[in-house]
């Protein structure tokens, strides 16, 4: 079975934010990185060279695949800040009807600025969708 790519490492997530060169997405994902923080309770960490995550889980599915992930994360992307919460979360839908302006694929949910969202909804889906996974995967 293929070795999950996205792991946990070392690298500085003050030189992953310093390297965003556009100023406004740089500040978003500086605040990103103190509301996850606030909202999970844990440090952010590298996952791979473009993920910042928060926490992390052990995964098993019933196709025998396992590995490691964040609970929670973000990644600045060319177009958009791609924010990796569960999918199934409690109050995911209402929550995300009160955001403000954003797309979702299955679990992403993607910002082109946070001035487009609320931040206070945002937080409560942070620390939900953390909550929810870290039970899941307990």
């Amino acid at each position: 079975m293929a070795e999950n790519k996205t792991k946990a490492t070392k690298a500085s997530v003050a030189g992953y934010l310093a390297a965003i060169a556009n100023e406004t997405r740089r500040a978003d994902c500086e605040r990103l990185v103190q509301l996850m923080s606030k909202a999970t309770g844990e440090p952010p960490t590298m996952w791979g060279t473009a993920i910042v995550g928060f926490g992390s889980y052990h995964y098993v599915y019933d196709s025998g695949r396992e590995g490691d992930s964040c609970v929670v994360g973000f990644a600045s992307r060319a177009n958009e800040i791609a924010l990796y919460l569960s999918s199934a979360f409690p109050k995911r839908d209402e929550l995300l009807a009160t955001l403000g302006k954003h797309k979702t694929a299955k679990a992403c949910v993607y910002v082109k600025t946070l001035a487009d969202v609320d931040e206070k909804v945002l937080a409560r889906m942070v620390k939900a969708s953390f909550a929810h996974t870290k039970k899941q995967w307990a």
